[in-house]
């Protein structure tokens, strides 16, 4: 077969570089160290400034560097080992479940979300916001859509606001008959809200998990859970969605 179009393309430079990178901080550089400025990286490859830029965030997508805040960039450490599967299959807030519950309030959901729920796009909604640590370190943070009809009698509840309301609306929604769920991943940009839950700088690349909790014969919630992508890895089994420990790092 002869040579296509796309084959004879030359390689990028900044890919070209990526790897040369990547070796780098395997050889050079341990976790967590402060990798040199850019201007001295990008006279020490003979690259220009605009190219290193793009070698770095594509090493930052693949969760081999960080960006801290006040920090820099510095090497990121393997993959956390997170759950994301048995302990989930039920309504959020069941026992088990590896979330923490901090506020919740009332507000219109994004169009999308209100068109999986099945809702007018003006009408509001209970939002719960969760948060996910592991190993001391944020990993996800989540947002729990509930519409007044999944959650009835939530008036009768006394507890105004903050993690006691928040748990509250879950202890209602699981009072509903659990009949399923289905997820779906993506790859997103962290949003500013987001950023700050993870201790990542805004449009950080991260996963997003939109899981639809079915009961009483509709959709009874949507979740939004945005886990940092320099941190997971997620794979798909009979069980659900998990995500595994990644011992070793291999340059490409």
């Amino acid at each position: 077969m002869g040579t296509t179009q796309l084959e004879s393309v030359p390689e990028p430079k900044y890919w070209h570089l990526r790897t040369v990178l990547s070796e780098a901080l395997d050889s050079e550089f341990a976790v967590g160290q402060v990798l040199p400025n850019e201007r001295d990286l990008a006279a020490r490859f003979g690259v220009a400034r605009a190219t290193l830029r793009q070698a770095l965030e594509q090493l930052e997508l693949e969760g081999r560097l960080q960006r801290r805040r006040g920090v820099g960039t510095t090497v990121a450490p393997p993959r956390v080992g997170v759950a994301v599967g048995s302990a989930e299959l039920g309504w959020p807030g069941a026992p088990g479940d590896a979330w923490q519950a901090e506020e919740s309030d009332r507000a219109t959901a994004p169009a999308a979300v209100a068109e999986l729920l099945g809702i007018a796009k003006d009408e509001p909604v209970h939002i719960v916001r969760r948060t996910r640590v592991t190993g001391g370190q944020p990993v996800a943070a989540d947002l729990v859509h509930i519409p007044a009809s999944s959650v009835p009698d939530l008036t009768a509840i006394d507890a105004p606001a903050g993690p006691a309301r928040a748990r509250a609306v879950l202890r209602e929604l699981r009072r509903m008959e659990f009949e399923g769920q289905d997820r779906s991943v993506e790859l997103g940009s962290a949003r500013a809200d987001d950023a700050r839950a993870l201790d990542r700088l805004p449009g950080a690349p991260v996963l997003v998990v939109t899981t639809r909790y079915f009961g009483a014969g509709g959709t009874a919630a949507v979740s939004l859970a945005t886990y940092r992508a320099d941190t997971c890895r997620l794979t798909f089994g009979a069980d659900g969605v998990e995500i595994h420990h990644t011992p070793e790092r291999q340059a490409s």
